[in-house]
């Protein structure tokens, strides 16, 4: 594949590693020549690097398997998820996963990206819906406004959320941005 098809999420080749792409961006300066600006992760050792690729430039694609994954709990060793088509228990490291345990609660379902038999990254929904376990109480008037205040979800997320929320409400959070959306629509 060509440099500039390179996306977020892919796994590619260089210089006999392989990397995830965290971030891409085709750059197109006005008196020089169009690149690609990427943010990749080692998927051995976890060290992130910036590295520019000149258009055009050939680069090897890794095919990612992708299986569902539940999550069970975590402990000193890592996030302990399970195959649902095999049942077996997978540990994953900490830093593999970064931030993104802060959106998964105990039972749920995510995708996990496998290279090598090993998981280097797992993909989380877009949203994900959190109960707030810690907040300052509402400030009267607040809906009138647009004032955010701190708040700390059951995962130990930590997000800003409108004054009219409340603890023990249930909210929808994007996994992009790690801002508040709504209120959970309760079925």
């Amino acid at each position: 594949m060509k440099s500039q098809d390179i996306r977020k999420g892919q796994a590619i080749v260089l210089d006999g590693t392989v990397f995830m792409v965290t971030q891409a961006d085709y750059r197109t300066p006005g008196n020089l020549r169009a690149f690609m600006q990427v943010k990749i992760k080692n998927v051995k050792t976890g060290v992130i690097l910036e590295k520019r690729l000149n258009s055009g430039e050939d680069i090897n694609e890794v095919s990612l398997d992708r299986r569902d994954l539940e999550y069970l709990y975590s402990d000193n060793t890592g996030a302990v998820f399970m195959d649902i088509k095999s049942y077996d228990q997978l540990t994953i490291d900490p830093q593999v996963l970064g931030d993104s345990l802060l959106y998964i609660k105990p039972n749920n379902q995510v995708t996990g990206l496998v290279v090598d038999e090993k998981v280097v990254s797992i993909e989380l929904p877009k949203v994900v819906e959190l109960k707030i376990t810690d907040t300052p109480p509402g400030i009267k008037g607040a809906t009138a406004t647009n004032q955010l205040k701190e708040a700390t979800c059951e995962t130990g997320l930590k997000t800003r959320v409108p004054g009219f929320i409340g603890t023990g409400e249930v909210i929808r959070i994007s996994t992009e941005s790690g801002e508040y959306l709504s209120r959970a629509t309760e079925n």
